[in-house]
């Protein structure tokens, strides 16, 4: 074993190689065949990649594989082979309605089972495809309902229990990269094929539990499709789940279990942190990192290359006077993680930001600070349904107290919100780092500090405007709270957030495995 993982590292380590398993089984005297044989009887684990040209799914999740294999366990993949029509995969940049309503799948089906296929291969572990666990019958039957289901009662579709609805809207909002339906003439017909396709991944999903038992399922996301389907069946089954996520942290990951980090990260008990030992040591460290995402030179996952955090420029750059009482107001992402939370204080983050708007209109002594989130236009699928249209679209004209940064804006997020009395958050995980700073924060939407005992959370509307009705607050957070946010930022960054060195991320290669940076 010594002798194979010195293989394995050897090859890892060759800087900046275009990785291949491969070079490692032909490298490893047979002895990674023995591993392979040898645990034939271990527990068993099934990697629910399904998408074979997800980089990022490839790379950890052969590590993972590899990884357990040597420690006894029975690998098997789960690939989607050209089966479904859509799914995650799927962006309208590269598939635009037309084409994929007249052609019937994505640009991307045929090399994307192949390519994970031919990654995979080398490993010598189990491949299943989706097709081989779905009768004819099943592909009728999920035709049949994905074709006569009302378009209003998609989102909420249920099928036996599972919400298969639900991750078929949020894929149909990931792939037009909006918060709400698109007004085309194919929304209809892409809408269907995502329900169909969330179907289809029911049915290949309990085909395959039918056949094969498994002790754990690992795959990433946890939510849209296939991966969200895949979860349900999974969950209905007793089978444990454990899903990924690449987090901010360079070369850091975030693990869940039974579910999606977008649901456990709200659920999880305060007391996996807040008896944390607290040692200056710690809050050093801490600190020191989150000061360090100002500029983002801790993370691979950022907005800003040079943000600008002089505030008497910002000041004169958007007429803020910032001797005056501020509120800021962070926004997300419209069309991200479109998932039902009953913790909600409004129906969307639109309908929070319109109605926060006309509360401000009637408080000439509040600043507000609208920060429109950078990610519209620079995340990994911009967003077509931009929040600045929105809001103009409603208002012709704001008052003088309303200020607007824009997505394109390089203006410092975090300097603007240092400078204001509360912020008030939908879902934006900055709540966590401003609340570290001891600046108050409300809590509207599923933001993932509600309840952990250092925010203003409201459930419904009354409630948030009679937080909203207090400011300005008269001082900031006490510090036995400041102190309580500190331990979840240490909790959220740093044991959630697990490092795994060999994964890194060369410029405009994706993920790959290499000798850490």
């Amino acid at each position: 074993m010594k002798k194979f993982i010195s293989t394995v590292k050897n090859i890892i380590f060759e800087r900046n190689a275009s990785f291949d398993w491969a070079k490692v089984t032909a490298k490893s005297d047979k002895k990674w065949d023995e591993f392979v044989s040898e645990a034939k009887n271990g527990r068993r684990i099934l990697i629910a990649t399904s998408m074979g040209c997800y980089d990022a799914g490839l790379v950890l999740e052969s590590l993972i594989s590899v990884a357990l294999t040597l420690r006894g366990a029975e690998l098997s993949f789960f690939l989607c082979d050209d089966f479904l029509s859509v799914c995650q995969m799927a962006k309208i940049s590269s598939d635009a309605p037309a084409r994929l309503v007249h052609q019937g799948k994505t640009q991307r089906c045929h090399n994307c089972f192949k390519s994970g296929r031919e990654f995979y291969k080398p490993l010598g572990l189990n491949i299943f495809r989706f097709s081989e666990f779905v009768s004819k019958a099943e592909i009728i039957k999920a035709e049949d309902i994905s074709s006569t289901v009302p378009l209003a009662q998609i989102k909420d579709y249920e099928y036996e229990g599972l919400s298969v609805g639900e991750h078929a809207y949020a894929g149909v909002l990931r792939y037009y990269g909006r918060g709400e339906l698109e007004n085309d003439s194919y929304c209809e017909k892409i809408s269907r094929m995502y329900l169909r396709a969330a179907i289809l991944t029911v049915f290949a999903t309990r085909g395959l539990l039918k056949q094969h038992k498994f002790d754990c399922v690992v795959f990433h996301h946890g939510i849209y499709v296939p991966q969200g389907l895949i979860g349900e069946v999974l969950r209905q089954e007793g089978v444990r789940v454990v899903n990924w996520n690449h987090a901010y942290r360079k070369q850091s990951f975030t693990f869940s279990h039974n579910d999606s980090y977008h649901h456990t990260m709200i659920s999880e008990p305060v007391s996996a942190w807040e008896n944390i030992k607290w040692t200056p040591e710690i809050e050093h460290k801490t600190l020191k990192y989150l000061k360090s995402r100002w500029q983002g030179t801790d993370d691979w996952i950022w907005f800003h290359e040079k943000p600008v955090e002089d505030v008497k420029k910002i000041a004169t750059e958007l007429g803020i006077d910032f001797n005056k009482p501020c509120i800021g107001m962070l926004t997300n992402v419209m069309w991200d993680a479109q998932l039902h939370y009953q913790s909600n204080a409004f129906k969307c983050m639109l309908d929070w930001v319109f109605q926060t708007i006309e509360y401000f209109v009637e408080r000439p002594d509040l600043q507000l600070i609208i920060r429109i989130h950078p990610a519209e236009i620079r995340g990994l699928v911009p967003s077509r349904q931009r929040l600045a249209d929105e809001i103009n679209k409603k208002y012709k004209t704001l008052p003088e107290n309303i200020f607007i940064i824009l997505p394109e804006s390089q203006v410092s997020t975090y300097a603007v919100m240092e400078k204001c009395n509360a912020v008030l958050i939908y879902n934006t995980k900055t709540g966590i780092e401003l609340a570290s700073l001891g600046i108050p924060v409300v809590v509207a939407g599923e933001a993932w500090i509600r309840n952990k005992g250092f925010s203003l959370d409201a459930s419904n509307p009354n409630k948030y405007f009679k937080i909203l009705n207090r400011l300005p607050l008269p001082e900031r957070m006490g510090k036995e709270q400041t102190q309580r946010a500190l331990k979840y930022a240490f909790h959220f960054f740093f044991r959630r957030m697990l490092q795994v060195p060999y994964v890194v991320m060369p410029k405009k290669l994706g993920f790959t495995l290499s000798i850490p940076s």
